[in-house]
């Protein structure tokens, strides 16, 4: 199971909703759901270099982090600056049904796509039955 807690985004969702405008920009939006044995996410992470992103699992924590970069250079004057630039973090918390020594990772048009497999310990099987002839006679 794929568990994420973040505790201030419910009361970023209120702001939001009372005010009707965005608390505060999002550096990476995400969706996430399960086929089968498999969770997959997906980030929003237009214009970052695929070379800046760096992903970790420590203690079934995902970690993921991505630098944005503003096109622009420094000493320029700037008009109106309204997409996020800097470093961007995000943690995933793993389920222990979940793999985490076989996640795979792509990037691509600026998403960042996860794969992650439930883990074979926690997939359902089928259990065996002895019976009849299998059994002793108890006492005499």
């Amino acid at each position: 199971m794929l568990m994420r807690t973040d505790p201030f985004r419910e009361l970023d969702r209120l702001v939001e909703r009372v005010s009707g405008t965005v608390a505060h920009p999002v550096g990476m939006p995400m969706d996430a759901w399960r086929e089968g044995d498999t969770f997959f996410v997906e980030m929003d992470m237009p214009g970052v270099n695929p070379e800046s992103i760096d992903l970790g699992v420590e203690r079934n924590v995902l970690t993921v982090r991505a630098e944005r970069k503003p096109t622009y250079g420094e000493g320029t004057d700037t008009v109106i600056t309204e997409r996020p630039a800097g470093t961007f973090s995000r943690q995933l918390f793993l389920g222990d049904s979940l793999d985490t020594e076989h996640i795979e990772a792509s990037y691509e048009a600026g998403v960042l796509k996860l794969r992650i497999p439930v883990a074979e310990q926690a997939k359902p099987r089928k259990i065996a039955i002895s019976g009849g002839s299998d059994r002793k006679e108890l006492g005499g």
